[in-house]
């Protein structure tokens, strides 16, 4: 009887047989969705923070305010190492479809939370308190969902194209800050500003725990990638820390260089980039908003055409190339927006430098995956990615508002630049990864 069942469970968890393009595409739009509304959920908080900084902090300016909130987006981002070496174990150990399922169910209880949230002026300080926890918890959840979802969609996605198809795991990243910005721009044109200030930031958090629900049922029915159940059939150590430290130092550096580039240019691009808009080049609240609207757009939409071109040039020449040129751009575009008058203008720079943050931004996830072998993927892709997202891309706005105050704007420029063109360095010095992929379950 014991035998009979050790032999069931080791047939479970044999591969299923290779999967065809159809199965392939909903694999990709399963997962992927999920990843959007995640990140949705988090850029909530970036997006509306212009209306509710006062509720939660009343005293000071606008900067003093901004200042504040950014410092919580801050904090939220130090879950995000608990968060992905928790779920990264989890994903390694218990499946990548069980830990982009947990992981959403958590980014939907702190958007409820701050749906719900009391202000400053109902609860005193508790209300910043309880603004700091519901953004730890998304933190944790999010720090968990990117190794987890870049593993499943880089394992999902075959070796030919696999550029491509991993491409969308970011798509739906910038894809969740379009959704937010343009929840937004809707309560803008349908709300008074006073209305909007009052309440109506609260629905962008409402509606994301609503979709957060619809994205836990949906990955309940996602299929298991055959390089994890190769994986678990074949080895158990799964998911164990020291032996991501012992046997892949240099990836785990790799992977922590290039996601400090990656992720602090995609910050000061996109979610700073809407608050410098309004509070240096002189933009009005709903321009700014749109102007970044239609930039993430058009950003969003490039990523796949990036990921196929670099299935054909290779992946490390198309990251490479992305972090020079932005580390190049970064401090004279940045310059002219902040003198920028028309909205077409200030939208055609901010286009630069997206385009060439591409470079990293389509295949990164891929790029990453492929480092790692099967039975530690998702925790060598998760955990030094939270690490250093929390360090640069967290601190991004802080920072940013903290030299605007000192009134040192130009200096933060310059930062971007400096951490772009060092993560450069260590894409060239990357093998690639289109001909030395550890993923080999195609």
């Amino acid at each position: 009887m014991a035998e009979d069942g050790a032999t069931t469970a080791g047939q479970a968890l044999q591969p299923p047989p290779a999967l065809g393009t159809l199965a392939r595409i909903k694999a990709i739009l399963g997962g992927s969705a999920g990843n959007l509304v995640e990140w949705y959920d988090w850029f909530a908080y970036s997006s509306t923070s212009l209306y509710f900084a006062a509720h939660f902090f009343p005293k000071g300016d606008a900067t003093a305010q901004q200042l504040q909130t950014a410092a919580i987006f801050a904090a939220g981002f130090i879950a995000r190492p608990a968060g992905a070496w928790l779920m990264g174990v989890y994903a390694d150990r218990a499946g990548r479809r069980a830990a982009l399922t947990l992981s959403v169910a958590l980014m939907s209880l702190g958007s409820f939370a701050i749906a719900l949230l009391p202000t400053f002026a109902q609860i005193g300080v508790l209300a910043q308190l309880g603004l700091l926890a519901a953004r730890l918890v998304q933190g944790l959840s999010l720090g968990g969902e990117y190794g987890a979802s870049a593993t499943y969609m880089s394992e999902m996605a075959g070796s030919r194209r696999r550029g491509f198809w991993s491409s969308f795991q970011y798509t739906t990243v910038i894809g969740g800050q379009v959704t937010a910005l343009v929840v937004l721009v809707v309560l803008q044109h349908v709300l008074s500003t006073e209305a909007l200030e009052a309440w109506g930031w609260r629905i962008p958090f409402a509606i994301g725990g609503l979709l957060a629900i619809v994205v836990f049922w949906i990955r309940t029915g996602l299929e298991e990638t055959r390089a994890y159940l190769r994986a678990a059939a074949q080895t158990g150590k799964r998911g164990q820390t020291l032996a991501l430290f012992r046997d892949h130092p240099k990836e785990f550096s790799i992977v922590l260089v290039l996601t400090a580039a990656g992720s602090l240019a995609f910050y000061a691009y996109t979610t700073y980039m809407q608050k410098f808009l309004v509070n240096t080049a002189g933009f009005s609240k709903d321009t700014g908003t749109a102007i970044m609207a239609a930039v993430l757009v058009v950003y969003m939409l490039i990523q796949p055409a990036v990921g196929w071109l670099s299935d054909i040039v290779g992946r490390k020449t198309t990251m490479a190339v992305g972090l020079v040129l932005g580390g190049l751009a970064t401090y004279p575009v940045m310059t002219a927006i902040s003198h920028a008058g028309a909205p077409l203008t200030a939208f055609g720079l901010v286009m630069i430098l997206v385009l060439c943050h591409s470079g990293y931004s389509a295949v990164n996830a891929a790029v990453k995956a492929e480092l790692f072998p099967a039975h530690v993927r998702a925790l060598g892709v998760a955990l030094p990615y939270a690490i250093a997202n929390a360090l640069f891309g967290g601190t991004a706005e802080y920072v940013a508002e903290w030299l605007k105050g000192a009134k040192i704007e130009s200096g933060f420029y310059v930062y971007v630049a400096v951490v772009m063109l060092v993560g450069a360095v260590a894409a060239v010095r990357l093998r690639n990864t289109n001909t030395t992929s550890l993923i080999h379950d195609d």
